[in-house]
Protein backbone atom coordinates (compact mmCIF):
# COMPACT_ATOMS: atom_id res chain seq x y z
CA UNK A 1 0.00 0.00 0.00
CA UNK A 2 1.51 3.23 -1.11
CA UNK A 3 1.67 6.05 1.33
CA UNK A 4 2.11 9.73 0.69
CA UNK A 5 3.66 12.35 2.89
CA UNK A 6 1.66 15.52 3.02
CA UNK A 7 3.67 18.69 2.59
CA UNK A 8 2.71 21.32 5.16
CA UNK A 9 1.30 24.39 3.56
CA UNK A 10 1.68 26.65 6.54
CA UNK A 11 4.71 28.83 7.12
CA UNK A 12 6.79 28.28 10.22
CA UNK A 13 6.64 31.60 12.06
CA UNK A 14 10.01 30.84 13.65
CA UNK A 15 11.75 31.44 10.33
CA UNK A 16 9.32 33.90 8.76
CA UNK A 17 10.83 36.97 7.16
CA UNK A 18 9.96 40.30 8.70
CA UNK A 19 8.91 43.13 6.44
CA UNK A 20 11.09 46.19 5.93
CA UNK A 21 8.53 48.26 7.81
CA UNK A 22 8.67 45.95 10.80
CA UNK A 23 12.45 46.00 10.83
CA UNK A 24 12.47 49.80 10.69
CA UNK A 25 9.94 50.08 13.50
CA UNK A 26 12.08 47.77 15.62
CA UNK A 27 14.96 50.24 15.53
CA UNK A 28 14.97 52.50 18.64
CA UNK A 29 16.24 55.55 16.76
CA UNK A 30 13.53 55.65 14.09
CA UNK A 31 11.28 57.98 16.10
CA UNK A 32 14.09 60.46 16.78
CA UNK A 33 15.12 60.47 13.11
CA UNK A 34 11.58 61.37 12.07
CA UNK A 35 11.42 64.03 14.78
CA UNK A 36 14.77 65.51 13.73
CA UNK A 37 13.62 65.74 10.10
CA UNK A 38 10.39 67.50 11.13
CA UNK A 39 12.22 69.99 13.36
CA UNK A 40 14.82 70.66 10.66
CA UNK A 41 12.16 71.45 8.05
CA UNK A 42 10.19 73.55 10.56
CA UNK A 43 13.11 75.83 11.43
CA UNK A 44 14.33 76.01 7.84
CA UNK A 45 10.95 77.53 7.03
CA UNK A 46 10.42 79.69 10.11
CA UNK A 47 13.95 80.97 10.89
CA UNK A 48 16.01 82.60 8.13
CA UNK A 49 19.36 82.41 10.03
CA UNK A 50 18.81 78.66 10.34
CA UNK A 51 19.21 78.42 6.56
CA UNK A 52 22.65 80.07 6.69
CA UNK A 53 25.24 77.32 6.16
CA UNK A 54 27.71 79.25 8.33
CA UNK A 55 25.51 78.61 11.38
CA UNK A 56 25.72 74.84 10.93
CA UNK A 57 28.88 74.66 13.02
CA UNK A 58 27.18 76.51 15.89
CA UNK A 59 24.20 74.15 15.82
CA UNK A 60 26.46 71.07 15.79
CA UNK A 61 28.55 72.51 18.61
CA UNK A 62 25.47 72.93 20.80
CA UNK A 63 24.48 69.35 19.98
CA UNK A 64 27.96 67.98 20.70
CA UNK A 65 28.10 69.55 24.17
CA UNK A 66 25.11 67.40 25.12
CA UNK A 67 25.84 64.55 22.70
CA UNK A 68 29.22 63.51 24.11
CA UNK A 69 27.69 62.82 27.53
CA UNK A 70 24.56 61.33 25.95
CA UNK A 71 26.78 58.48 24.68
CA UNK A 72 27.57 56.91 28.08
CA UNK A 73 24.22 57.92 29.55
CA UNK A 74 22.40 56.04 26.78
CA UNK A 75 24.60 52.97 27.34
CA UNK A 76 23.85 53.15 31.06
CA UNK A 77 20.11 53.46 30.40
CA UNK A 78 20.18 50.45 28.07
CA UNK A 79 21.83 48.69 31.01
CA UNK A 80 18.84 49.65 33.16
CA UNK A 81 20.39 52.42 35.30
CA UNK A 82 20.56 56.24 35.66
CA UNK A 83 23.29 58.63 36.74
CA UNK A 84 21.98 61.90 38.15
CA UNK A 85 25.50 63.00 39.10
CA UNK A 86 26.70 63.18 35.48
CA UNK A 87 26.19 66.93 35.15
CA UNK A 88 28.13 68.02 38.25
CA UNK A 89 30.73 65.30 37.59
CA UNK A 90 31.67 67.21 34.43
CA UNK A 91 32.33 70.30 36.55
CA UNK A 92 34.26 68.21 39.06
CA UNK A 93 36.52 66.97 36.27
CA UNK A 94 37.32 70.46 35.02
CA UNK A 95 37.80 71.90 38.51
CA UNK A 96 40.06 69.07 39.67
CA UNK A 97 42.42 69.39 36.71
CA UNK A 98 42.64 73.18 37.10
CA UNK A 99 42.98 73.26 40.88
CA UNK A 100 45.58 70.48 41.08
CA UNK A 101 47.73 71.99 38.33
CA UNK A 102 47.52 75.52 39.78
CA UNK A 103 47.93 74.74 43.48
CA UNK A 104 50.90 72.41 43.00
CA UNK A 105 52.45 74.26 40.02
CA UNK A 106 52.30 71.13 37.87
CA UNK A 107 52.12 70.59 34.17
CA UNK A 108 48.48 70.80 33.07
CA UNK A 109 48.58 67.21 31.82
CA UNK A 110 49.43 65.99 35.33
CA UNK A 111 46.38 67.78 36.70
CA UNK A 112 44.32 66.17 33.94
CA UNK A 113 45.62 62.72 34.88
CA UNK A 114 44.64 63.24 38.52
CA UNK A 115 41.22 64.43 37.36
CA UNK A 116 40.76 61.33 35.20
CA UNK A 117 41.64 59.05 38.13
CA UNK A 118 39.09 60.84 40.32
CA UNK A 119 36.39 60.64 37.62
CA UNK A 120 36.87 56.89 37.26
CA UNK A 121 36.78 56.48 41.04
CA UNK A 122 33.47 58.36 41.21
CA UNK A 123 32.03 56.02 38.59
CA UNK A 124 33.47 53.02 40.44
CA UNK A 125 31.93 54.24 43.69
CA UNK A 126 28.49 54.71 42.12
CA UNK A 127 28.55 51.26 40.55
CA UNK A 128 29.97 49.51 43.62
CA UNK A 129 27.45 51.12 46.00
CA UNK A 130 24.59 50.26 43.66
CA UNK A 131 25.58 46.60 43.50
CA UNK A 132 26.54 46.38 47.19
CA UNK A 133 23.33 47.87 48.60
CA UNK A 134 20.76 47.07 45.92
CA UNK A 135 19.47 50.65 46.15
CA UNK A 136 17.98 52.22 43.02
CA UNK A 137 20.57 54.07 40.94
CA UNK A 138 18.31 57.12 41.21
CA UNK A 139 19.00 57.35 44.95
CA UNK A 140 22.68 56.39 44.79
CA UNK A 141 23.58 58.96 42.14
CA UNK A 142 21.33 61.62 43.67
CA UNK A 143 23.44 61.33 46.79
CA UNK A 144 26.61 61.59 44.70
CA UNK A 145 25.12 64.62 42.95
CA UNK A 146 24.78 66.54 46.23
CA UNK A 147 28.21 65.43 47.46
CA UNK A 148 29.95 66.61 44.29
CA UNK A 149 27.96 69.83 44.13
CA UNK A 150 28.97 70.73 47.68
CA UNK A 151 32.59 69.68 47.25
CA UNK A 152 32.90 71.63 43.98
CA UNK A 153 31.84 74.88 45.63
CA UNK A 154 33.62 74.34 48.97
CA UNK A 155 37.00 73.31 47.54
CA UNK A 156 36.95 76.08 44.93
CA UNK A 157 36.28 78.73 47.58
CA UNK A 158 38.98 77.24 49.79
CA UNK A 159 41.66 77.26 47.10
CA UNK A 160 40.83 80.37 45.09
CA UNK A 161 38.76 82.48 47.48
CA UNK A 162 36.05 82.76 44.83
CA UNK A 163 33.42 80.67 43.08
CA UNK A 164 35.67 80.02 40.08
CA UNK A 165 39.01 78.24 39.83
CA UNK A 166 42.24 80.12 39.13
CA UNK A 167 43.20 80.41 35.48
CA UNK A 168 45.81 77.94 34.22
CA UNK A 169 46.05 79.45 30.73
CA UNK A 170 49.72 80.42 31.20
CA UNK A 171 50.88 77.07 32.59
CA UNK A 172 52.93 74.37 30.87
CA UNK A 173 50.90 72.02 28.73
CA UNK A 174 47.87 74.28 28.40
CA UNK A 175 48.21 75.02 24.69
CA UNK A 176 48.75 71.38 23.73
CA UNK A 177 45.80 70.24 25.83
CA UNK A 178 43.57 72.96 24.40
CA UNK A 179 44.40 71.79 20.89
CA UNK A 180 43.10 68.32 21.81
CA UNK A 181 39.96 69.34 23.67
CA UNK A 182 38.89 72.83 22.58
CA UNK A 183 40.44 73.75 19.22
CA UNK A 184 38.57 74.50 16.01
CA UNK A 185 39.15 74.45 12.27
CA UNK A 186 37.48 75.59 9.05
CA UNK A 187 35.67 73.17 6.77
CA UNK A 188 34.21 74.74 3.65
CA UNK A 189 33.61 78.02 5.43
CA UNK A 190 32.06 76.34 8.47
CA UNK A 191 33.82 76.68 11.82
CA UNK A 192 34.03 73.19 13.30
CA UNK A 193 34.85 72.74 16.98
CA UNK A 194 37.03 69.71 17.67
CA UNK A 195 34.49 68.34 20.14
CA UNK A 196 32.14 67.73 17.19
CA UNK A 197 34.74 65.39 15.69
CA UNK A 198 35.22 63.65 19.03
CA UNK A 199 31.44 63.30 19.37
CA UNK A 200 31.12 61.56 16.01
CA UNK A 201 33.99 59.21 16.83
CA UNK A 202 32.56 58.37 20.25
CA UNK A 203 29.11 57.65 18.81
CA UNK A 204 30.57 55.36 16.13
CA UNK A 205 32.71 53.46 18.66
CA UNK A 206 29.92 53.08 21.22
CA UNK A 207 27.41 51.97 18.56
CA UNK A 208 29.86 49.31 17.38
CA UNK A 209 30.41 48.07 20.94
CA UNK A 210 26.67 47.95 21.65
CA UNK A 211 25.61 46.22 18.44
CA UNK A 212 28.61 44.14 17.38
CA UNK A 213 30.36 42.88 20.49
CA UNK A 214 29.77 40.50 23.38
CA UNK A 215 29.89 43.41 25.81
CA UNK A 216 27.01 45.04 23.93
CA UNK A 217 24.95 41.87 24.29
CA UNK A 218 25.72 41.87 28.01
CA UNK A 219 24.53 45.48 28.34
CA UNK A 220 21.20 44.66 26.71
CA UNK A 221 20.90 41.52 28.85
CA UNK A 222 21.48 43.19 32.23
CA UNK A 223 19.11 45.99 31.30
CA UNK A 224 16.37 43.62 30.21
CA UNK A 225 16.55 41.16 33.11
CA UNK A 226 19.59 41.18 35.38
CA UNK A 227 18.61 37.97 37.18
CA UNK A 228 18.17 36.03 33.94
CA UNK A 229 21.42 37.48 32.59
CA UNK A 230 23.29 36.37 35.71
CA UNK A 231 21.78 32.90 35.39
CA UNK A 232 23.31 32.44 31.93
CA UNK A 233 26.75 33.64 32.99
CA UNK A 234 26.69 37.37 32.27
CA UNK A 235 28.94 39.24 34.74
CA UNK A 236 26.20 41.67 35.84
CA UNK A 237 28.25 43.37 38.53
CA UNK A 238 31.22 44.06 36.26
CA UNK A 239 28.99 45.31 33.44
CA UNK A 240 27.12 47.80 35.60
CA UNK A 241 30.21 49.07 37.38
CA UNK A 242 31.92 49.38 33.98
CA UNK A 243 29.01 51.43 32.66
CA UNK A 244 29.21 53.86 35.58
CA UNK A 245 32.97 54.16 35.09
CA UNK A 246 32.32 54.88 31.40
CA UNK A 247 30.09 57.76 32.47
CA UNK A 248 32.96 58.92 34.68
CA UNK A 249 35.40 58.88 31.77
CA UNK A 250 33.11 60.90 29.53
CA UNK A 251 32.40 63.34 32.37
CA UNK A 252 36.15 63.87 32.63
CA UNK A 253 36.46 64.37 28.87
CA UNK A 254 33.62 66.90 28.80
CA UNK A 255 35.11 68.61 31.84
CA UNK A 256 38.37 69.06 29.96
CA UNK A 257 36.49 70.64 27.09
CA UNK A 258 34.80 72.96 29.58
CA UNK A 259 38.11 73.89 31.21
CA UNK A 260 40.02 74.66 28.02
CA UNK A 261 37.14 76.28 26.21
CA UNK A 262 36.84 78.79 29.08
CA UNK A 263 40.53 79.72 29.00
CA UNK A 264 41.49 77.55 31.95
CA UNK A 265 38.75 78.68 34.35
CA UNK A 266 35.72 76.72 35.60
CA UNK A 267 32.78 78.07 37.57
CA UNK A 268 32.10 75.78 40.55
CA UNK A 269 28.31 75.98 40.20
CA UNK A 270 28.19 74.79 36.59
CA UNK A 271 26.69 71.48 35.54
CA UNK A 272 23.60 71.44 37.74
CA UNK A 273 20.65 70.33 35.62
CA UNK A 274 22.75 69.13 32.69
CA UNK A 275 22.17 65.51 33.70
CA UNK A 276 18.53 65.89 32.69
CA UNK A 277 19.54 67.11 29.25
CA UNK A 278 21.68 64.01 28.76
CA UNK A 279 18.77 61.80 29.82
CA UNK A 280 16.36 63.69 27.56
CA UNK A 281 18.67 63.17 24.58
CA UNK A 282 18.85 59.44 25.34
CA UNK A 283 15.08 59.08 25.80
CA UNK A 284 14.28 61.09 22.69
CA UNK A 285 16.74 58.80 20.89
CA UNK A 286 14.81 55.68 21.83
CA UNK A 287 16.13 54.55 25.22
CA UNK A 288 13.42 53.19 27.50
CA UNK A 289 13.45 54.20 31.15
CA UNK A 290 12.99 50.54 32.05
CA UNK A 291 16.26 49.47 30.38
CA UNK A 292 17.11 46.75 27.89
CA UNK A 293 16.25 48.83 24.82
CA UNK A 294 17.88 51.84 23.22
CA UNK A 295 20.41 53.22 20.79
CA UNK A 296 23.56 55.30 20.97
CA UNK A 297 22.88 56.64 17.49
CA UNK A 298 19.39 57.58 18.61
CA UNK A 299 20.83 59.47 21.59
CA UNK A 300 23.09 61.36 19.17
CA UNK A 301 20.02 62.30 17.11
CA UNK A 302 18.31 63.38 20.34
CA UNK A 303 21.26 65.66 21.10
CA UNK A 304 21.07 67.03 17.55
CA UNK A 305 17.40 67.82 18.10
CA UNK A 306 18.40 69.68 21.26
CA UNK A 307 21.00 71.71 19.35
CA UNK A 308 18.56 72.56 16.55
CA UNK A 309 15.79 73.63 18.92
CA UNK A 310 18.10 75.58 21.22
CA UNK A 311 19.38 77.80 18.42
CA UNK A 312 16.27 77.56 16.25
CA UNK A 313 14.24 79.30 18.95
CA UNK A 314 16.79 82.12 19.06
CA UNK A 315 17.09 82.38 15.28
CA UNK A 316 13.30 82.54 14.94
CA UNK A 317 13.21 85.45 17.37
CA UNK A 318 10.99 83.71 19.91
CA UNK A 319 11.10 84.10 23.67
CA UNK A 320 13.82 81.66 24.87
CA UNK A 321 12.01 81.31 28.21
CA UNK A 322 9.80 78.71 26.51
CA UNK A 323 12.75 76.48 25.67
CA UNK A 324 12.66 74.45 28.89
CA UNK A 325 8.91 73.98 28.52
CA UNK A 326 9.54 72.60 25.05
CA UNK A 327 12.11 70.15 26.46
CA UNK A 328 9.55 68.82 28.92
CA UNK A 329 6.94 68.35 26.21
CA UNK A 330 9.52 66.71 23.95
CA UNK A 331 10.50 64.27 26.72
CA UNK A 332 6.91 63.21 27.36
CA UNK A 333 6.10 62.81 23.67
CA UNK A 334 9.29 60.87 23.02
CA UNK A 335 8.59 58.50 25.89
CA UNK A 336 5.07 57.80 24.65
CA UNK A 337 6.19 57.38 21.03
CA UNK A 338 9.00 55.01 22.02
CA UNK A 339 6.61 52.79 23.96
CA UNK A 340 4.04 52.72 21.15
CA UNK A 341 6.66 51.99 18.48
CA UNK A 342 8.24 49.20 20.54
CA UNK A 343 4.86 47.57 21.22
CA UNK A 344 3.93 47.65 17.54
CA UNK A 345 7.33 46.30 16.53
CA UNK A 346 7.07 43.45 19.06
CA UNK A 347 3.55 42.64 17.84
CA UNK A 348 4.88 42.08 14.31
Amino acid sequence: MASTIATPTGVDDRVSTRSIGARLLSRPEIGSLVGAAVILVFFLISAAPFRDINNTGTILYGAALIGVMAVPVSLLMVGGEFDLSAGVAVTTGGLTAGIVAYQFSLNVWVGMAVSLALALLIGLFNGWLLMRTGLPSFLVTLGTFFILQGVNIAVTRLTSGAVASNSISDMDGFSAAKAVFASEFKLGGITVKIIIVWWILFVALAAWVLLKTKVGNWIFAVGGDAAAARAVGVPVKKVKIGLFMTVGFFAWFTGMQLLFNQNGVVQSGEGVGKEFLYIIAAVVGGCLLTGGYGSVVGAAVGALIFGMVQLGVVYAGWNPDWFKAFLGVMLLLATIVNLVVKKKADAR
